[in-house]
């Protein structure tokens, strides 16, 4: 008889009380919110950076555009139908579509790309751009 009560409190003690699996429920959500927020966070950066690429890709084909050409492209979509651009060149990595525009400074023509950045609006101070907002 002896033994049966000595085993019957070691499987009593060897559990975890109610309180200890709170703690550890609330350890897990509390890591679960870090985790999420960082990586949330590192979404939004890697889309930046991705927007940037497709800016810089879409400068580099407008260059080619007027090697070949003699003049910057009017459109996105003239550079789409030389074949220097692929279709996903459009929108940004937010899904707006990029504005594209010629400028002429001094007698030189330049081109500005823009995203609306992650706001999804132009004009505001997370736009994206391949030129520099002071000129």
């Amino acid at each position: 008889m002896q033994k049966t009560s000595k085993t019957d409190s070691r499987r009593a003690k060897a559990g975890f009380t109610l309180v200890e699996l709170l703690l550890v429920v609330a350890i897990l959500g509390v890591l679960a919110t870090v985790a999420i927020t960082m990586l949330t966070g590192e979404s939004k950066k890697a889309s930046i950076n991705a927007t940037r690429a497709s800016i810089a890709a879409i400068e580099t084909a407008a260059k080619i555009f007027e090697i070949r050409n003699g003049k910057f492209p009017d459109s996105i979509d003239q550079m789409i139908k030389e074949g220097l651009l692929d279709n996903k060149a459009i929108n940004d990595q937010f899904g707006t579509p990029f504005a594209y525009k010629k400028i002429t400074l001094n007698g030189r023509d330049f081109i500005e790309i823009r995203s609306a950045g992650p706001d999804g609006q132009m004009g505001t101070t997370d736009d994206i751009t391949n030129v520099d907002v002071e000129r």
